[in-house]
């Protein structure tokens, strides 16, 4: 498989995408909602976005089926599948917070092949596959090198509608709040984790997430350097529900505080 050439398309394809969306966002009003729930919403945009991409990847690579937010929430059981989110950040877009972006991952069933995220409001595209290093605009990035959680910025998501470990939440929160330089919330968990993997971010947690929010980030991040896992230390991330990444240096630091926060056994 020509990873290289098939990478090289699909940013083609998200760029593309991602020009739909910020020319929409200049005509875009709030009848234009349909809302999910309350904290979760969803618009024509995101539809049509990921229409556009399913059009495009189901071309550059026919044979990987689609693992995709609004048209097919389940795993696919083909040998290759695309992980994609149209939009990750709806709630930014619909309020012109300009944090926003594509995630389209290629997957096989062992693991993610290649990963690209564009951030719209920001022109910049974060992109790698497995045999290579990881790259924004064309210029190669790496992962910080903070070697103390005194000196990282951490990055998360708050919950939106599952708050049933909440209370772990708040503990790991006032941890970070009290011991490290403080902690953002993009509110855009793709974003998040290709911060982390440029170094803007230290580290990122969160919890109730979605293969097709990390899929493309979470590659990005090991190619850049850096470290991902699920709240215990495995390798559960993609449909586990739960991340922590960072760089080397902190991630036995910043894993414990999560894990122990959330009463998490480790192995």
């Amino acid at each position: 498989m020509d990873l290289e050439r098939i990478l090289q398309e699909v940013t083609e394809a998200v760029k593309a995408t991602g020009a739909f969306i910020a020319r929409e966002r200049k005509v875009f009003s709030e009848k234009d909602i349909l809302a999910k729930d309350t904290n979760d919403l969803v618009s024509y945009v995101d539809k049509q976005a990921e229409q556009q991409l399913i059009e495009k990847l189901g071309k550059i690579f026919p044979a990987a089926g689609f693992i995709a937010e609004e048209s097919s929430p389940v795993a696919n059981t083909g040998e290759f599948n695309w992980i994609i989110d149209p939009l990750d950040g709806t709630t930014n877009f619909i309020h012109n917070i300009p944090a926003y972006a594509v995630s389209v991952a290629l997957a096989s069933k062992t693991e993610i092949l290649l990963g690209a995220v564009y951030n719209i409001p920001q022109n910049e595209l974060f992109y790698t596959h497995r045999n290579g290093k990881a790259y924004m605009n064309g210029k190669e990035i790496s992962v910080s090198k903070s070697t103390k959680l005194s000196d990282c910025l951490i990055a998360t998501g708050f919950p939106v509608k599952n708050f049933d470990r909440l209370q772990g939440f708040q503990n790991a929160t006032e941890y970070f709040m009290r011991n490290t330089r403080g902690i953002r919330r993009m509110g855009a968990a793709a974003v998040d984790l290709c911060y982390v993997a440029c170094g803007r971010f230290d580290a990122f947690f969160e919890y109730n997430l979605n293969a097709w929010d990390v899929a493309a980030g979470a590659l990005i991040i090991k190619q850049a350097g850096g470290t991902i896992s699920d709240f215990s230390g495995r390798e559960n991330y993609l449909f586990g529900k739960e991340m922590v990444a960072s760089n080397k240096n902190v991630n036995a630091a910043f894993l414990q505080v999560v894990s122990a926060a959330f009463d998490v056994k480790k192995p």
